[in-house]
């Protein structure tokens, strides 16, 4: 067996439903799929019932423990040379997994990752956030694009590893949030270098509305601390923008309260992000609404930085009480 997809799912059986279907739409038959059930409320079993007959499909369901302890989950119980981590909110194009064999092929590595892109069928808000997450002008190109602040890392919705070395590292820790870039400093940190593959990407649909998106990149901003201290040394500067943008902006605020020129900075960057949002995406709206997504997206992300950082550093809680109802079960 070459490759063994892993997916943990929680609640979302409609996302594992398109996710299976793309699945059968690859190109390179030579994988398995497993399905591990996190202790959902709406389980997915009938859904992969759908597929057992097309696809090499297996079906585990097991009590809540976290996306990362599903995934290893997966991993003790694959064949494959190598295993790919999918989120269970991606679809892939046909050619996916032959992009990732003419890769491996080529220049043979231990671990990869891909990129993320938004499908015509992604509603404006989706689209906004996916702008959000990938572009230049709000995480400074750091999840996969070509231009970037920081060396790649593979993240969790599109991650390949061989599965020897998966098992040698032990895999995921409990982390519940960024638990995937853990992961792979313990990749680097073994001695094995990461690549990226620029055309193995995945559509990625992300949160459906601001509000789950503010909680998910606050989640991110409280990790990067406690990556810090799992990791000394790997916090470089893309990491700390956020947290400057969110203080610079409530300050240009209340300034603006005194002399109204103060806001003219924030109105300039968001005429930015419309502008290259809405050519990028061919849509003015979605132009418009990448707007709030960036706001919320850097500052949801430092505002999660800023508590972690008097929790962790000032406070000098352990990662286990600052943030146990976040992180563990």
């Amino acid at each position: 067996m070459r490759y063994s997809i892993i997916v943990p799912v929680y609640n979302r059986p409609d996302e594992v439903d398109e996710l299976l279907q793309s699945l059968c739409e690859q190109t390179v038959k030579d994988f398995e799929v497993l399905i591990v059930e996190d202790g959902s409320v709406k389980p997915c079993k009938d859904v992969c019932d759908k597929y057992a007959s097309i696809l090499d499909l297996h079906y585990y369901a097991k009590e809540n423990s976290g996306p990362g302890q599903s995934r290893n989950y997966g991993a003790e119980r694959a064949n494959g040379e190598y295993v790919i981590i999918l989120d269970s909110d991606v679809v892939l194009p046909a050619g996916y997994l032959q992009a990732v064999e003419d890769e491996l092929k080529q220049n043979p590595c231990e671990a990869f990752g891909g990129p993320d892109a938004t499908h015509p069928s992604f509603t404006p808000i989706q689209k906004a956030i996916s702008y959000s997450m990938t572009s230049f002008f709000t995480t400074g190109g750091i999840r996969g694009g070509k231009a970037k602040l920081d060396k790649f890392y593979p993240r969790s919705f599109n991650m390949g590893i061989r599965r020897d070395v998966y098992l040698q590292l032990g895999g995921f820790t409990k982390m519940r949030f960024g638990e995937d870039i853990d992961f792979s400093y313990r990749i680097v940190e073994a001695g094995f270098m990461p690549r990226l593959f620029p055309e193995a990407w995945v559509w990625h649909k992300r949160r459906t509305d601001f509000r789950k998106f503010f909680r998910q990149v606050y989640n991110s901003g409280i990790a990067r601390i406690n990556l810090e201290k799992r990791h000394p040394g790997t916090m470089k500067l893309v990491h700390l923008l956020p947290t400057v943008f969110t203080l610079g902006v409530i300050g240009l605020l209340l300034i603006s309260l005194f002399w109204a020129l103060a806001c003219v900075p924030i109105i300039l960057y968001s005429l930015l992000l419309c502008i290259d949002s809405s050519i990028k995406n061919k849509s003015l709206w979605v132009g418009l609404l990448s707007i709030p997504a960036a706001f919320v997206q850097l500052m949801g992300y430092g505002f999660g930085f800023i508590e972690s950082w008097w929790k962790r550093c000032v406070l000098k809680q352990d990662e286990f009480t600052a943030f146990e109802k976040n992180f563990y079960k």
